[in-house]
């Protein structure tokens, strides 16, 4: 049997929210479940404000449109992200400046991006990869330093805390990700969230084309649709009354596939420090990059989908450069995800790690 790399838990209170959004007819931008997800989902995390919008990318671009970045600055960013990570950044005309990773948590190397900041260097993305924090008072401590922006992509992180804090709290501004593949889901969705008032509000009013708070149609900035339906805020209001559970699912996942892949010539993604990963994607890391694509083939004939970590965005096409990102590269050559979704069964799990143990027998 067919074993996806991830598939939504949509056990709950999905299907009945859904109904009564069409039994009011307020399936559009405008209803009761958008005002009460923004809410709850800002006191699960503990923060003041938080705006939904229709996807994680926007929620970026919305980000930085809010923070007024745009041509002629620079915008630090791991080179190991999804691609949107970058994409945003040149959408506002800025320019993405890539920083290398560590190789023990994987995120976003400190060190790297203090070698990187200029004069034009307006802001640092924080990427929580895969569902693990990165170093934040490092970043925290950086940006003091030289005035700088932090912006925190939590697309993958929901559910993660540095310290006993979670993340998405410590910059200036955050987004999250709902995607159908994400911790919790509303198809496509994000969210916006910060701890200024100036900033929420310039995010309310760019997401709204620019429309004026006391003058009905009249329109005060350009701005753009990126507003969330109440179809998707209910499903994601029901997402986010199951979510410890789902965080619970996910992490024993990572344990049983810690315990089941010991002795191998590889490493599973692994807290590092006082944090707590949420395991978006439970992720391995090769020891010889020869073996990446040869096992995801081994797997696939099994039926078990896996995909490898993203590339480093500095080798594509468009944003190709000739300086060399050791640790990112390295990762980006041994690393897969594999399955991860929160209804995986310990027998699914054990049938996947003895396909892995089988190829390397």
């Amino acid at each position: 049997m067919f074993i996806p790399i991830y598939q939504p838990s949509l056990s709950g209170n999905e299907k009945k929210y859904i109904n009564q959004c069409i039994d009011s007819t307020w399936i559009s931008s405008k209803g009761e479940f958008i005002t009460k997800f923004e809410k709850n989902f800002a006191e699960y995390i503990g923060i003041h404000h938080a705006a939904s919008v229709c996807n994680g990318t926007v929620a970026l671009h919305l980000a930085l449109a809010a923070l007024g970045i745009g041509p002629d600055d620079e915008v630090i960013v791991p080179t190991l992200t999804y691609i949107a990570s970058v994409n945003t950044i040149a959408h506002t005309g800025a320019k993405p400046v890539f920083a290398d990773s560590l190789e023990s948590t994987w995120q976003l190397d400190p060190d790297a991006v203090r070698k990187k900041i200029t004069p034009k260097t307006r802001a640092i993305m924080a990427v929580h990869l895969y569902g693990h924090p990165c170093d934040m008072q490092s970043l925290v401590d950086i940006c003091r330093e030289h005035n700088l922006f932090l912006i925190e992509d939590c697309a993958e992180a929901f559910g993660t805390y540095y310290g006993n804090q979670h993340v998405g709290i410590f910059g200036d501004i955050a987004t999250f990700s709902f995607y159908g593949n994400k911790t919790i889901t509303t198809g496509e969705g994000g969210m916006v969230v910060t701890n200024d008032m100036e900033l929420y509000r310039r995010c309310i009013k760019l997401k709204g084309q620019g429309l004026s708070d006391h003058r009905t149609y009249w329109h005060e900035i350009i701005g753009y649709n990126y507003r969330m339906t109440n179809l998707c805020a209910a499903i994601g209001l029901a997402q986010l009354e199951q979510v410890d559970s789902i965080l619970k699912n996910k992490r024993a996942i990572a344990e049983w596939y810690a315990e089941d892949l010991k002795n191998l010539p590889l490493r599973t993604h692994d807290e590092v420090g006082k944090v707590q990963h949420s395991y978006w994607m439970c992720s391995i890391l090769l020891d010889d990059p020869k073996h990446r694509d040869p096992l995801r083939e081994y797997l696939d004939k099994s039926s078990i989908e896996t995909r490898p970590l993203f590339y480093p965005v500095h080798t594509m096409p468009m944003y190709v450069e000739s300086e060399k990102y050791p640790i990112a590269e390295s990762l980006g050559s041994r690393g897969i995800n594999l399955p991860s979704w929160p209804g995986l069964t310990r027998d699914q799990v054990t049938r996947i790690t003895s396909k892995i143990r089988e190829y390397f027998a």
